[in-house]
């Protein structure tokens, strides 16, 4: 079960083409003016309660092995070096490993899976054919959690209610008592972000690390990034209108999304958020969010296949080739204007559309001439060999300006801990310390022992 593991794009990622929602049927689809879970509706799910056809088999993630190290140890005298031998850690009995974590990284038989990745169907024939030419194959690197969406697929699926949104962070969560092995939750996530733990016969999850967060510190795979890629903010959101923003057309939902998301600096907004019970602190914490920045202020970070509905809470920053190590007249060749999708992306546009904006090329062209347009600023400030001119012009087809430019040099290569990572107190925990005396001793049976209070545990 990986709860946190990073693909290799183009790839057929983890498990096997958990992109494919026609073999899967993860999320929602639209139908007619409304939208419904693509995986069943309540007769279906019943017919099906014992026997889910949709879910991934054991190949799909692959058999776990181990090794018989004893045959190091036990082996004969001989001439040749002693091998332990893969096992599986199922049947005990010797396998060939075909597949396992990070299998395809880094181009590795990027021939078979490469290909096998469903977003290059959004390519021409032309450009895939060059793609995969040995001297301009390209690759990067896509992390993935729990998006811990608006409108979950897992928990609409889910026969039992185990499954559940919390209200005073948004987390998405397993409930392990009331969980009943039924495996819904699995086909119902269109990113297969929900596991199955055979030996609990529970369903399991990333949790954000819930309990970190409620001491105010940031999720562990957040914290110990070394790329310092991770960011972690609060965002305040219209919940009244997540339903219209998920039955919209493919091409609309990503501006839809951001719509969905309000500003904290609006004082209507903070003023509705205190009638409705926000607590001042959340509020204060989603005006310092740097997600609020990317997402909606800057519009450079996208959400992972919005066409599943879900409207998932984790945003991705496409990315940018590597300056090109080549020269004229004395100057490395950043790529001019007009802007140039050869030049910026690794991939097509195409390619990034299908992938972060449901085939729409418009937000992902943004984003690109925007970050296009910081890095010839930064390279003006810094080395001085681009015309102020070219700087300019840029800034504005990307509709930006040199403060904004500036400001998300600072926020993605000089931000600290704190200003990257802005985890606010959570009402839950506050309303526990205020209350109660973690001290306190009671009597029970003549043993004395801490009693927690009925209700936040």
């Amino acid at each position: 079960m990986w709860w946190n593991n990073v693909e290799t794009k183009p790839g057929t990622g983890y498990p096997t083409l958990w992109e494919d929602q026609g073999k899967y049927r993860g999320g929602w689809e639209k139908r007619g003016k409304s939208v419904r879970l693509r995986l069943h509706n309540r007769g279906e799910g019943l017919a099906n309660i014992f026997y889910n056809p949709s879910l991934p088999s054991l190949d799909d993630y692959y058999e776990p092995w181990s090794y018989r190290y004893g045959d190091l140890t036990s082996a004969p005298s001989g001439d040749d070096q002693p091998v332990a031998r893969p096992v599986s850690m199922i049947t005990g009995r010797e396998m060939t490993i075909e597949a396992g974590p990070n299998w395809d990284d880094d181009l590795g038989g990027s021939g078979i899976y490469a290909a096998g990745d469903i977003n290059l169907a959004a390519l021409t024939t032309e450009e895939r054919q060059q793609l995969f030419l040995l001297e301009r194959l390209v690759f990067f690197h896509l992390p993935r959690i729990c998006n811990h969406c608006l409108n979950p697929g897992c928990v609409a699926a889910c026969p039992t209610g185990a499954i559940y949104k919390r209200g005073e962070d948004g987390i998405v969560l397993v409930s392990q008592e009331k969980c009943r092995a039924w495996r819904m939750c699995v086909s119902g996530c269109p990113y297969k972000k929900v596991y199955f733990n055979w030996k609990t016969g529970k369903s399991e999850k990333c949790i954000l690390c819930y309990p970190r967060q409620e001491t105010c510190q940031s999720p562990a795979c957040f914290h110990s990034c070394v790329g310092r890629i991770r960011y972690l903010g609060t965002l305040l959101y219209d919940a009244d209108g997540i339903e219209r923003c998920a039955s919209l057309p493919d091409h609309e939902l990503v501006e839809a999304q951001r719509e969905l998301i309000l500003d904290p600096g609006d004082p209507r907004v903070c003023q509705k958020a205190r009638e409705d019970g926000v607590h001042e602190a959340i509020i204060e914490a989603a005006k310092k969010s740097p997600v609020y920045n990317f997402v909606k202020e800057w519009g450079l970070a996208l959400p992972l296949h919005p066409e599943a509905r879900t409207l998932p809470m984790l945003f991705y920053v496409p990315p940018l080739l590597p300056v090109a190590a080549t020269m004229e007249d004395g100057k490395y060749d950043l790529g001019g204007l007009p802007f140039d999708d050869q030049v910026t992306g690794r991939l097509p546009i195409r390619y990034f559309a299908a992938l972060f904006a449901a085939g729409n090329d418009q937000p992902v062209r943004a984003a690109y001439r925007k970050l296009h347009a910081v890095r010839l600023h930064r390279r003006r400030e810094t080395v001085g060999d681009i015309p102020e001119e070219l700087v300019q012009q840029a800034l504005e087809e990307a509709g930006s300006t040199s403060q904004e430019a500036e400001a998300i040099y600072r926020m993605t290569s000089l931000a600290t801990f704190a200003e990257r990572h802005v985890v606010p107190p959570f009402l839950r925990e506050m309303a526990i310390e205020a209350t109660t005396d973690p001290f306190e001793r009671k009597e029970s049976t003549g043993a004395g022992f801490i009693r927690p209070p009925k209700r936040g545990w």
